[in-house]
């Protein structure tokens, strides 16, 4: 291991031969070892280094060891300090402790062994922190919103406030306007961050199996439950439960999920006992819930129980002073999960970006730049560098002789494809769209042999 691989530990101890012989068993074992006689060098020497311990000691000439700790954990709140001195108490065990001490060493009857099994543990401890605080730094960056609009600043406003609540909310807005990011953002926001956050799409799964992939089912509940399966509701306890395309889910469901939210207990299909879960509900929908109400499409009541504060997504073609902020976003986070080296997009592409209509809005966005970014070799992305992303994404037409048959049947499915990606594989958008009803777009589906996500 070089040098610099090597763990860096500081030891602050204002008596020499305690710092010598601290330094030679630490550097003996492969530790980069950092002295220093008092408190002052020592804070000094915290901000200035990526240390992964620090062995303090109580009694020092200027500043009272304690009051280092203090200062330490504020700074660096993950570093492990371990405690060492020679004249301790339960009294400083306890004071050092509170302060937030990672452990206690008396000098007297050192124990080297001891020391070092202390030493590697508080490293891999800060190890582990690290890897943690990195994981969520990552994740925070991949749901991160970003806007510069007055709408979006509306949005930003709205998860500040309403995320530390318990409140279920109800996200409205176009396909591919984010709303799933807003929920992610409202649970990061909240004080069930560090729990579950768990997701089921309504228009993704058929009506008749929406209740078991809700509330779960007991082994023998119908033909195929073979097993005892726990639902999304008891998976998200703690935690907070999206619910994404609310106004996809069938009536039977709608009906038991409110009964959940006025008793707050479920039974699981096929089941008799009641269980409680606490879980907050983020609902999501493109549809008009209150014409679907006027159509007995949606249960009022239950929209009033989910609806208790809502917001709304405008869509990308009303804030276009958002498409240069996020297409930047966009194309550093891309450029970044494929590996490439960063590229910048010139003016004329920022220009055609913003005179786009954005029918798919910012997941249409996404779509185009990850493209530019597989394909387009050059650092700098052009305006006819998106026109060719955007026409990769048509129907291809071969000219290579084929019956009538099969150019029909390639054309539909290229023309499904395109459809199905259009609409993020939305079914009941899809089929919408198409002007037929979901059991013909499965069977069209099987046909063309397109494998439902």
């Amino acid at each position: 291991m070089s040098v610099d691989q090597q763990p860096r530990i500081l030891v602050v101890d204002d008596d020499e031969r305690a710092r010598r012989t601290l330094n030679d068993i630490l550097i003996a074992d492969h530790y980069s070892v950092l002295t220093c006689a008092d408190g002052a060098t020592a804070l000094k020497l915290v901000r200035e280094n990526d240390l992964d311990t620090v062995l303090l000691d109580l009694v020092l000439p200027d500043i009272n060891g304690i009051e280092v700790l203090r200062q330490i954990k504020k700074e660096k709140p993950r570093l492990p300090v371990i405690i060492i001195s020679g004249y301790g108490t339960i009294r400083d065990a306890v004071s050092a402790a509170k302060a937030g001490a990672y452990d206690f060493l008396e000098k007297s009857g050192f124990d080297k062994n001891r020391l070092l099994l202390l030493v590697r543990r508080a490293i891999d401890q800060e190890k582990m922190a690290k890897e943690i605080a990195l994981l969520k730094t990552e994740i925070f960056k991949k749901y991160h919103m970003v806007g510069v609009s007055p709408p979006m600043r509306k949005v930003f406003e709205f998860i500040e406030n309403v995320g530390p609540q318990k409140a279920n909310v109800i996200i409205t807005g176009e396909s591919g306007v984010g709303k799933e990011l807003v929920a992610r953002a409202l649970h990061f926001r909240s004080p069930r961050k560090d729990k579950p956050f768990i997701k089921i799409n309504c228009a993704a799964i058929p009506k008749e199996l929406i209740e078991s992939e809700l509330f779960g089912y007991e082994k023998g509940a119908f033909t195929d439950a073979k097993t005892q399966k726990k639902g999304k509701l008891e998976l998200a306890d703690t935690g907070t439960l999206f619910l994404d395309e609310i106004g996809d889910m069938s009536l039977s469901a709608q009906a038991k999920l409110l009964h959940f939210i006025q008793d707050g207990v479920f039974e699981r299909l096929g089941g008799t006992k009641t269980h409680k879960v606490d879980v907050r509900i983020v609902a999501a929908t493109n549809k008009n819930l209150e014409e679907e109400i006027r159509e007995y499409r949606f249960r009022e009541d239950l929209f009033y129980r989910l609806n208790v504060v809502g917001i709304y997504i405008p869509p990308l073609r009303s804030r276009r002073e958002d498409i240069p902020v996020l297409a930047d976003y966009f194309l550093e986070i891309l450029c970044e999960e494929h590996g490439t080296p960063k590229k910048t997009l010139t003016e004329d592409a920022m220009e055609f970006l913003k005179n786009q209509y954005w029918k798919g809005n910012c997941r249409e966005l996404n779509n185009l730049i990850e493209r530019a970014v597989i394909m387009v070799k050059q650092t700098k992305i052009t305006a006819e560098d998106l026109i060719k992303m955007q026409e990769l994404s048509q129907p291809i037409i071969t000219s290579e002789p084929v019956s009538l048959r099969q150019a029909r049947a390639d054309f539909e499915r290229e023309y499904m494809l395109n459809i199905l990606a259009q609409h993020n594989w939305n079914l009941t958008e899809v089929a919408q769209v198409l002007k037929i009803d979901r059991a013909h777009l499965y069977r069209k589906l099987k046909r063309l042999k397109i494998e439902v996500r």
